[in-house]
């Protein structure tokens, strides 16, 4: 007992998810939790031993790829986005077999891919935005070369939640004949269930890979990222023997793995179905534009009208903003070009957190003098 009060001593010491507004991961959904405790000692790195798991793992790919449009898609159940873009890229480089490759992707792109670079030998280029942040066409087109082994396109940009043009990404790709991934990590569990119908997944015929975390908007436990293909042969590019395991060989990148971020992920989806995630995206979005009027009405301006609940606005004081805010117990972030700051409105936040959020905001802009 004594170990348990120490631990509560250190879990006290974090600040809960009713006053962080600056991260893309949220409290799990009930049933998740209770998914998650029946596979607590589940290793899908050993897929024989717990081949229920591996079963469950498969039929939440399938759930996953019919979401996005192809329900034969194939993929694992990983550690979070980071992993799945440098699989998706590493696949990329070993069918390519091209000397000294390059990928293009958005200066908006996830920092996952200077690891991306580094671990891979993969040469990133950069492309520019265009004025409402999406990826620029011409610039993407502009460094394409004979080394080019993919593109990139992001649905739900980290920092602005922006949707970049991907189905003239998927043309570009299919002209240049090389493969498109698009990081859809946070986005993938929230466009496909927006009123405003975006087309970015393996509906179009260009897009060879996806990044989809559902333990972001999918309410899972954490870990449970995901990286899906179009098909299998993606998979057979990453596998190495396994010879004293249950299985031959192994495609993922980490050896062990957590069943646990399966069960989550598989339960909530199943459990609240298309229409209960729809309303949960609904709920965050009438929230967001609870958000920007409250900030209006303090003189703050988005940055661009939300896509999705991602919103940044414009400040030259938002480090002081935000440093004041962490002080009294209050976590937003904040970008810098432009100088904002940004706010994500996950399912834990609620009216009551905003209008919490919008009276301490008030105080916090006396204390440090800006007039609203």
């Amino acid at each position: 007992m004594d170990v348990l009060r120490e631990l509560e001593e250190f879990r006290k010491k974090d600040i809960p998810y009713s006053r962080v507004l600056s991260s893309m991961c949220t409290i799990p959904h009930p049933i998740a939790v209770k998914a998650h405790m029946m596979f607590i000692e589940t290793n899908l790195g050993d897929p024989g031993i717990f081949r229920g798991t591996k079963k469950l793992e498969v039929k939440l790919i399938r759930l996953l790829g019919k979401i996005l449009h192809n329900p034969n898609a194939s993929g694992y159940i990983c550690s979070g986005g980071t992993e799945a873009n440098i699989q998706a890229i590493r696949a990329f480089r070993n069918l390519k077999k091209v000397k000294n490759p390059n990928i293009v992707v958005p200066r908006s792109a996830h920092f996952s891919f200077d690891k991306v670079g580094d671990l891979l030998c993969v040469e990133i280029r950069k492309a520019d935005l265009d004025s409402e942040y999406r990826v620029d066409l011409t610039s993407v087109e502009s460094l394409i070369d004979d080394r080019t082994i993919g593109i990139v396109g992001i649905a739900g940009t980290t920092e602005l939640g922006q949707i970049d043009p991907i189905e003239e990404l998927s043309e570009i790709a299919i002209e240049n004949d090389i493969y498109l991934h698009v990081d859809a990590a946070f986005g993938g569990l929230v466009i496909p269930f927006m009123d405003r119908k975006v087309r970015f997944d393996f509906e179009l015929e260009g897009v060879s890979s996806i990044t989809v975390d559902p333990h972001k908007m999918g309410m899972a436990t954490i870990p449970a990222g995901g990286l899906l293909f179009r098909d299998g042969s993606y998979l057979k590019a990453l596998e190495v023997r396994t010879p004293y395991l249950t299985s031959k060989s192994q495609f993922t990148l980490t050896g062990t793995r957590p069943g646990t971020g399966v069960a989550s992920a598989y339960a909530v989806l199943k459990h609240l179905g298309y229409e209960g995630m729809r309303e949960i995206i609904r709920y965050c979005l009438r929230i967001t534009n609870i958000l920007v009027e409250e900030m209006e009405s303090l003189g703050f301006e988005p940055v661009i009208k939300p896509i999705m609940n991602v919103v940044c606005f414009r400040t030259d004081e938002a480090e002081k903003i935000k440093r004041e805010l962490m002080r009294r117990g209050w976590v937003i972030s904040v970008i810098s070009n432009p100088r904002a700051i940004r706010i994500v409105v996950m399912p834990h936040v609620t009216e009551d957190v905003v209008l919490n959020f919008i009276s301490e905001l008030r105080k916090v802009l006396s204390y440090i003098g800006i007039k609203t």
